[in-house]
């Protein structure tokens, strides 16, 4: 063995044992920074199950409370103390319906407003099409609460108020980051497709919804459920535009609830997790093609 071939192992073993301290080092923060997430919402959890206040407001608090301290109870109550005074339904689900009835329609038509806009931003060529994005980018740089009282006069001036249609009719026609980032997507779709659907005779819009759209589902479930969440947890719109206990949204119902129950503490908790269960699960079983439309909207370009 020669004195070369001596020295490197001992330079090995520094690099391998280098490699392993760095990765125990970086674990360690991960695992850090996910305990610190974590015992919040674990803290929550385990306070919305506590039998009365007394015990979840506890000093110091009761990380483990024992089996007689806990109860199902504030779930229950969620849907039993705080009724609307004209139908005696319950807030939490009406809030629930109204936002399902806003959420889901707006999030179908918006994505595919903003997926037509995104194609044709990406695959066809128009005048002024440069400008139109310049423009359609500095919109996304202009805060939206500057509209936010001219739009309440016009929805005022039309009898609009106490509907709806303010909080479902400005997303339908898309966002700008949606069609942004899916223009980003479209670009990494080769226009060899696109050539070879023209010459068989299909126009545009077979275009769009035989290819462009097959193909870019990752990214289209990634903006439709960032629209989903969006609109799901809207407070200060319905706030505005919808004053009447039936039609108020889920998290103006909440924000009523809480006010109600502020002397319980695990009802109030145990409300916010009902609410946020939905966003919650749409996330768990989404997440590969939430990842991954965000990943490749990123890339492809």
């Amino acid at each position: 063995m020669t004195d070369l071939q001596c020295a490197a192992r001992p330079a090995k073993r520094h690099g391998k044992t280098g490699r392993i301290v760095s990765a125990v080092i970086c674990m360690a923060v991960l695992i850090f920074f996910a305990c610190w997430y974590i015992v919040p919402f674990y803290a929550m959890i385990i306070s919305s199950f506590k039998a009365t206040d007394a015990i979840a407001t506890a000093v110091p608090f009761i990380w483990f409370p024992s089996a007689d301290q806990l109860s199902a109870d504030p779930y229950g109550r969620v849907f039993t103390s705080y009724t609307i005074f004209l139908t005696g339904e319950s807030m939490v689900l009406t809030g629930l319906k109204n936002t399902l009835i806003i959420a889901i329609p707006v999030t179908v038509v918006g994505i595919f407003s903003s997926a037509i806009s995104a194609f044709a931003f990406a695959k066809i060529e128009f005048r002024f099409k440069k400008p139109l994005f310049g423009l359609l980018l500095l919109s996304m740089m202009m805060p939206g609460i500057i509209l936010l009282i001219p739009s309440y006069f016009l929805y005022s001036e039309l009898g609009l108020l106490n509907t709806f249609f303010p909080l479902m009719a400005p997303a339908m026609f898309g966002s700008a980051a949606g069609v942004f980032f899916l223009r980003q997507y479209f670009f990494g779709i080769p226009t060899e497709l696109i050539d070879a659907a023209k010459v068989d005779g299909l126009n545009y819009l077979g275009i769009f919804f035989c290819i462009m759209l097959p193909l870019s589902l990752p990214a289209l479930f990634a903006q439709a459920i960032l629209g989903f969440i969006a609109c799901y947890n809207d407070y200060l719109n319905p706030l505005i535009y919808c004053t009447r206990e039936t039609m108020y949204t889920l998290q103006v119902a909440l924000q009523m609830f809480s006010s109600s129950n502020s002397l319980n503490l695990p009802v109030v908790l145990a409300a916010s997790i009902l609410a946020m269960l939905p966003c919650v699960l749409i996330y768990f079983f989404a997440q590969k093609y939430f990842v991954q439309g965000i990943v490749m909207s990123g890339l492809k370009v």
